[in-house]
């Protein structure tokens, strides 16, 4: 009989989402007369802005038209799509960038989850605590993690405690690590690293010879000013930093899949022999064996985001998902409740208070108001006594949340 792989077997249970919505589905199960609102999973509810459903509909046709019909594309992204990234998401905020530095995908997570296969079995990587749970579940699976204690850590993971304490920025490690996982505007916590702070970890990692994992999947929702949207506007990043994007959240795409990454080609790492290797190379070598790219007619719906009808629309979108992050965090400081995020970000990291614990917690509101929240634990330790709330759901349904916590309190 063959063997499988170990290190899938050392994985905590099930994804922390699928444990929510296992829970969610026996309730709904117990109760089917009553309505379930999630304010958890990062699932958008709006629906594709019309200038993104007309590209797909010409794409569409396109398809049927043996003149313009397309087979297997690129499997870096078209360049109709890479030039309109690199021309709006980064020239536009003077970020000097080349389309074949932009690798165009089915999703963040994905690229997130895969991207550690460029970096040896060796490497020490460091995550903050609380984190999303796919950068260290994809280096488990990799045999990186070592063992998983009880203080609900992996002996061989560097942790970066983002806290109340440090003001929620991560302080520099004891132990220096080869891989940084940073994600600003912050899943799950909300809150934002200043363009001060950032710089600080770009010099770390120059100094130091590491690698900067950086997801910025909501940066579309930064509104201060001395908040950096892209780590690429710091001096020397584009020497030690890959970059993360996402349309699921700023254009609504969820459901219909696209992403890119960005690989400088001036970022490098060592070989056996301590030479340098270029990583936009790799990454490129690796999509051409393992990916066969997002679908034409994504890329053209992508495409049709940065039209100026396309921007003006997903700005109304933007706006309203801010709108009911806005009401959910002042909602919960009128409860007497200790808030963070919600001011650049769609996330609010909402303290439960002394002696309740986050499952508890989540519990208790899906019990006794049929409400969905996701438990701070599940994104680690420093995350217990903590939920985590989302700004996208319908105003309607954000409003009638409040509501019902408004009425246990």
């Amino acid at each position: 009989m063959a063997k499988c792989n170990g290190n899938f077997l050392a994985l905590q249970s099930n994804y922390l989402f699928s444990d929510i919505a296992r829970k969610v589905a026996v309730y709904k199960q117990a109760n089917p007369y009553k309505k379930v609102i999630s304010l958890g999973i990062g699932d958008v509810t709006r629906p594709l802005v019309g200038a993104v459903i007309r590209a797909l509909h010409a794409a569409v046709d396109e398809m049927a038209d043996a003149a313009h019909f397309r087979g297997y594309g690129p499997e870096q992204g078209y360049d109709f799509l890479r030039e309109a990234i690199v021309e709006h998401d980064y020239k536009a905020r003077g970020v000097d960038l080349a389309p074949d530095e932009v690798f165009v995908s089915d999703g963040a997570k994905s690229d997130l989850g895969n991207f550690q296969e460029l970096f040896s079995g060796e490497s020490v990587v460091a995550v903050t605590d609380p984190v999303y749970p796919v950068y260290v579940d994809s280096n488990v699976m990799s045999g990186r993690a070592g063992v998983y204690a009880d203080n609900n850590k992996w002996s061989k993971i560097v942790y970066l405690p983002c806290v109340k304490d440090n003001d929620f920025v991560p302080d520099f490690p004891e132990t220096r690590p080869d891989v940084i996982y940073l994600c600003y505007p912050n899943n799950p916590t909300g809150t934002v690293l200043s363009r001060e702070a950032l710089q600080g970890w770009v010099d770390y990692a120059r100094r130091e010879g590491c690698v900067i994992l950086y997801d910025s999947a909501y940066e579309a929702f930064i509104q201060e000013k001395n908040v950096p949207h892209s780590i690429y506007e710091l001096d020397g990043a584009r020497e030690v930093a890959v970059e993360f994007r996402s349309f699921s959240k700023t254009a609504g795409f969820t459901g219909l899949r696209c992403a890119y990454t960005v690989v400088p080609k001036a970022l490098r790492l060592k070989d056996a022999g301590g030479g340098g290797v270029d990583v936009n190379a790799l990454w490129n070598r690796r999509q051409c064996t393992k990916y066969n790219g997002c679908a034409y007619i994504v890329q053209r719906a992508a495409q049709a985001v940065y039209s100026e009808e396309g921007q003006a629309q997903i700005t109304e979108v933007i706006n309203g998902y801010r709108r009911n992050a806005a009401l959910l965090r002042e909602a919960m400081r009128e409860m007497n409740l200790e808030v963070y995020g919600g001011v650049n970000a769609p996330y609010i990291w909402v303290n439960v208070g002394k002696g309740k614990d986050s499952w508890g917690f989540f519990e208790y509101l899906l019990q006794s108001a049929a409400l969905v929240c996701t438990p701070g634990v599940g994104f680690g330790a420093s995350g217990e006594g903590y939920v985590r709330l989302t700004a996208f759901g319908s105003p309607d349904d954000t409003k009638e949340a409040i509501e019902r916590m408004r009425r246990l309190a």
